[in-house]
């Protein structure tokens, strides 16, 4: 039996989920958010209760000092000796890493060398791992990859038609991301089935969205590419857009380049159609509202994840189940339902709309008897991932 932490450092906060393993118990879970501001934000639940308080959060490192005084004061353990390891979840592992990776200083330099492919998060997941390594020095740690389950594509999939020196000397081409939930969708569908010779499309649809081809267990194709930005339309991000759209709007608007990308990936998707919000939540009630550019945004929405359902339909050859996660995915029954609706003639996609209306945050099967395709609903958790990844390596 141990413990350890799934950890998930940003630039400004700090998630964090303590597991009992290998019973895969949740101990605690919660956030540190506005790290380096006076007004941080502490959230730890205990014994099923949210306890927050304020207080000046300094650093990353003074985060996790105040993360484990909260472990002992709340009585989470005794003691800090019973944390046996901390897996990390980090942004990018290149074409180097295809799997998790036990923490040594190579794969702390790699971390940083890696930056320009994720300059946002890399930063600080490596300041993360820092700060856990410093407060708890006597453990070990993983680095577990957003992009790791991806690199199992071929070639001629994840490279793009651009001059090929551009990848032999700048590493351009798709990796996709959100891989750590793709994996715990593969491996979770397989067992509910019994069966590892599936191929499925798994849609994790949250205000970040990707769709991901999965063949016997491993990634076929995935909807992002060289950075999340692309694939399908999302919250606040724009997906495939034709590139010669910057220099244009560089023209007409006056803004830069830089710019124009902020836009695409923060004003633009749900957020810009809609000019609602980037919340599928607020969509709906807007749309409910009988505001047209709501509708639109959905209409455009389920569209676009069905342009990419039809590819990897070709490329797999066939789909033997649909399985929808992530916030959107598990919870908005409307959203599965219109997407599944344009599947019906060409698929034979069918829901019980009825087992789709009541599946809201739960795993369950919500397609028809009747459809040739079975949809399924499956809560995806990548911090057991995480845990399940560094117990793993560890051999815990």
């Amino acid at each position: 039996m141990s413990k350890i932490f799934a950890v998930n450092a940003g630039s400004s906060s700090l998630k964090f989920k303590l597991f009992q393993m290998p019973e895969e118990k949740v101990l605690t879970y919660g956030v540190i958010e506005r790290i380096g501001m006076d007004d941080g934000i502490c959230t730890i639940r205990v014994n099923g209760e949210k306890v927050t308080t304020y207080m000046p959060v300094k650093d990353h490192q003074h985060a996790v000092d105040l993360l484990l005084k909260a472990l002992i004061k709340h009585k989470i353990v005794e003691k800090l000796e019973e944390i046996d390891a901390c897996g990390h979840r980090v942004l990018h592992g290149g074409e180097k890493y295809d799997d998790s990776a036990i923490v040594t200083p190579e794969v702390l330099q790699d971390i940083l060398d890696m930056k320009d492919l994720g300059p946002l998060h890399m930063p600080a997941n490596y300041t993360g791992i820092e700060a856990f390594s410093k407060a708890l020095p006597n453990i070990r740690h993983v680095a577990v990859y957003d992009t790791s389950f991806h690199l199992s594509m071929d070639r001629v999939t994840f490279l793009y038609a651009l001059p090929l020196e551009y990848y032999e000397k700048y590493h351009v081409r798709r990796y996709g991301f959100h891989g750590t939930s793709h994996k715990y969708i593969a491996q979770t569908y397989a067992e509910i089935v019994n069966d590892e010779n599936q191929r499925i499309v798994s849609l994790h649809l949250g205000n970040g969205a990707s769709l991901c081809a999965i063949k016997n267990g491993k990634c076929v194709n995935t909807s992002m590419g060289f950075t999340p930005l692309s694939g399908i339309m999302m919250g606040g991000r724009s997906g495939d857009i034709d590139p010669s759209i910057i220099p244009y709007l560089k023209e007409k608007t006056g803004l830069t380049g830089e710019e124009i990308i902020e836009v695409a990936n923060k004003k633009s998707g749900f957020l810009g159609i809609s000019g609602v919000s980037s919340d599928a939540r607020d969509i709906q009630k807007a749309i409910e509202e009988g505001n047209p550019r709501a509708q639109l945004a959905r209409e455009m929405y389920a569209l676009r994840v069905i342009d990419y359902l039809g590819s990897y339909f070709v490329q797999l050859g066939r789909i033997d189940a649909l399985v929808f996660t992530a916030g959107l995915g598990e919870n908005d029954y409307r959203v599965r339902s219109e997407i599944c609706a344009l599947l019906e003639e060409s698929l034979g996609v069918k829901l019980d709309e009825e087992l789709n209306k009541n599946t809201q945050g739960v795993r369950g099967k919500i397609s028809a008897l009747d459809s040739k395709v079975a949809v399924w609903v499956i809560p995806t958790d990548e911090e057991l991932m995480i845990a399940r990844d560094t117990r793993r390596l560890l051999n815990l």
